[in-house]
């Protein structure tokens, strides 16, 4: 047994007075909530019957949310926001586009009109609704939503995936996270699926960090290069670095062909916890990477950024974040038993991100307020000068 373990440790102060009726009345609540006698009564009390109703259909909409989730599941599938883009259809018109019977057709529609996806026209006639057109508008979600049907047969039983007694689909399709060799087609496909939906993260980032100062940023594990290509279509004089693994990087050259940025953005194959990582770089980004991996790898992989870096260099990490004592449904349920699934990382608090880049010797780490935390967070830390 240590030391630590056999030396005593200061006890917590008392809780003072306030302290103690607060946590008094709030399990008195919550017995009178888990009452069914008191729901009845609250149902129908005109003081309190607004909120017993509103937390009821909460509760409702979590029990069968995951059958909603799958509406929205067929609909993608079906291509149904897309064939609705250019105005509404008659049930038997969509039916025989995919294949369906009509009446199981107006099943869906009906469900999905239901969730604010499609709007109910008239007798038999849909169109889009105002959560199906936005989704249209929403870069790479539908290659996500088509993704999600691996999440799904991974969380058909989430206490063996929370014992570890799966073997998740997840973890096989992100097998890069623990191997440094992956095959070109395994890689396009994971690459293809991460660039998808890394636009908007990079504009969320790009809004909320300051390139001002910077001369050369390199992008680690960035790839095909989808954030640097955000990058340099606002900041036209920057120098930019990606770097991936060997068969990421074969994806990306063509990629950043096609858009004119071959000769703007400079290739660096290899991986980043074995690979010198690029020495003249007066920034690094980390878009979407540490949340993938164990603690013990994120401490060595920001030890060679801190190591590579320039004096007084920035680290810019960007990615989904637990939200610590305030949690959040993005990052602490859906990422939380995302990063299960993959069997390797976690998502942190912003909080946990500056204690690790404080142990890696980086000065004044600083959390960003992002306009859509659900989509990433941003923390920020130096070089010392």
């Amino acid at each position: 047994m240590s030391e630590t373990a056999l030396s005593p440790q200061p006890l917590a102060p008392p809780p003072g007075l306030r302290e103690r009726l607060r946590e008094r009345l709030r399990r008195w609540r919550l017995a009178k909530i888990a009452s069914p006698s008191f729901q009845r009564w609250a149902a129908r009390n005109p003081l309190t019957r607004r909120r017993a109703r509103h937390d009821a259909a909460r509760l409702y909409d979590l029990v069968v949310g995951f059958v909603y989730a799958q509406v929205l599941q067929a609909c993608v599938s079906l291509d149904l926001f897309e064939r609705l883009r250019d105005g509404p259809m008659r049930i038997e018109a969509l039916a025989h586009a995919v294949g369906i019977a009509p009446d199981r057709m107006e099943s869906l529609c009906q469900a999905a009109a239901s969730l604010d996806l499609l709007r109910r026209e008239g007798d038999g006639l849909y169109g889009l609704g105002d959560l199906g057109a936005a989704s249209l508008g929403v870069p790479g979600l539908d290659q996500m939503i088509r993704h999600h049907q691996a999440f799904y047969r991974d969380m058909a039983d989430p206490v063996a995936l929370l014992r570890g007694e799966t073997e998740p689909e997840l973890a096989r399709f992100w097998s890069y996270v623990r191997s440094s060799d992956v095959d070109p087609d395994t890689a396009r496909t994971y690459s293809a699926l991460m660039a998808s939906s890394q636009d908007l993260v990079a504009e969320e980032t790009l809004d909320t960090v300051d390139l001002s100062g910077i001369a050369h940023l390199a992008d680690i594990g960035g790839g095909t290069g989808r954030f640097l290509s955000h990058v340099a279509r606002r900041a036209a004089n920057l120098r930019l670095t990606l770097m991936d693994l060997p068969g990421v990087i074969d994806a990306a050259r063509p990629v950043l062909a096609d858009i004119g940025l071959d000769s703007r953005i400079r290739c660096l194959p290899g991986s980043f916890l074995q690979d010198p990582l690029p020495a003249d770089a007066d920034a690094i980004s980390l878009i979407r990477v540490l949340y993938d991996h164990d603690d013990d790898v994120v401490r060595r992989l920001l030890g060679r950024v801190f190591a590579a870096l320039q004096p007084g260099g920035r680290l810019i990490v960007s990615e989904p974040m637990s939200g610590g004592h305030e949690p959040s449904r993005s990052g602490d349920a859906y990422f939380g038993f995302y990063t299960m699934a993959m069997t390797t990382g976690r998502p942190r608090s912003p909080a946990r991100h500056m204690q690790l880049l404080a142990e890696a010797g980086f000065q004044a780490p600083k959390a960003l307020a992002t306009r859509r935390p659900f989509l990433t967070g941003v923390v920020e830390a130096r070089k010392p000068a």
